[in-house]
């Protein structure tokens, strides 16, 4: 039996985070680019992307923004992208759909359910806010929902998973979003191999503990078999202890700014620093890293050649 890889997701920038927060964020095409390179380089193997206004850094869907720095990655990487489905709980379904429906990429993320997705608790830490839109948006979380309703995940499935060949990174939440996703299956919407992302420490989801990382493997093995892999996120400071436990436990990790902002009790001054910090971790596990064609392999993906950009 070959050995087991383990496949590196490293979610670059994201829309949960703000520019106050740490001077490290990628915020511009540029630094979007820089960030995602030197992530593959030192090990990612899928990279998960969102946009930003090149002006404030807010998070924005504009499928322009999204091409100034896509093709530049694919240029000079080989690694799989993944662009966000999810964007912010103000956008629109459309508008979260617009840059991936432009861009036919080999994966995409989907969020599996509306859920109530917090962020306001960040206001709590005294900082000084560079831009006005920063505690606003944190604050509009305390009365929002982010919106993903059954005929908006079906939306998402038809016209990325069957009209463009993509795959998706099944961003599962709590418990319920694994049967919301053996629902699909059983309707024939979404077939195997699955690349499930448990994702715990969002409030208005489970909690990052490791428990519940038991609890979640357990249900998705009982769903799923063995027609599934999994991966683990974990906000802020759960990111390496959570990881690291699935590591150990046979699954994937998933690193990046978007997911914490630092390295250790210091600030992460790249992505690729973490990529490089759980690839310390998998080594002592005597775990190999997976490549990017590697990773398509397990996931079957159709092929960087096969995306429209």
């Amino acid at each position: 039996m070959a050995p087991r890889k383990v496949i590196i997701t490293c979610a670059v920038t994201g829309s949960v985070h703000t520019p106050s927060m740490s001077p490290h964020l990628p915020v511009t095409p540029d630094q979007i680019a820089a960030e995602a390179i030197a992530a593959a380089e030192a090990g990612a193997s899928i990279l998960h992307l969102h946009a930003r206004d090149p002006q404030d850094g807010r998070p924005t869907a504009d499928p322009d923004v999204f091409m100034q720095f896509l093709p530049r990655i694919k240029q000079a990487t080989s690694a799989v992208i993944n662009i966000t489905t999810g964007g912010s709980s103000l956008m629109t379904l459309d508008q979260r759909l617009a840059a991936p429906l432009r861009a036919e990429p080999e994966m995409c993320s989907l969020n599996m359910g509306s859920m109530n997705f917090a962020l306001f608790p960040m206001l709590d830490r005294p900082r000084e806010w560079q831009h006005e839109w920063e505690p606003k948006l944190l604050e509009a979380t305390r009365d929002t929902i982010f919106k993903n309703t059954f005929a908006d995940m079906e939306t998402v499935l038809e016209r990325l998973g069957k009209g463009c060949g993509t795959r998706f990174e099944f961003e599962c939440y709590d418990v319920g979003h694994l049967y919301s996703l053996a629902h699909f299956r059983d309707r024939g919407l979404v077939s195997g191999p699955l690349f499930i992302q448990f994702v715990f420490g969002i409030l208005g989801g489970i909690g990052a503990d490791p428990d519940n990382l038991v609890h979640m493997k357990r249900i998705a093995d009982k769903l799923f078999g063995d027609n599934y892999q999994f991966s683990v996120l974990a906000a802020g400071r759960h990111q390496m202890p959570m990881i690291s436990i699935a590591a150990a436990m046979g699954g994937n990790v998933r690193v990046g700014l978007e997911d914490s902002l630092y390295n250790g009790r210091q600030l992460a001054k790249s992505n690729a620093d973490q990529v490089r910090r759980i690839r310390s971790v998998l080594d002592g596990l005597s775990l190999d890293v997976a490549t990017p064609n590697e990773a398509r392999e397990m996931l079957a993906l159709k092929g960087g050649d096969r995306v429209a950009f």
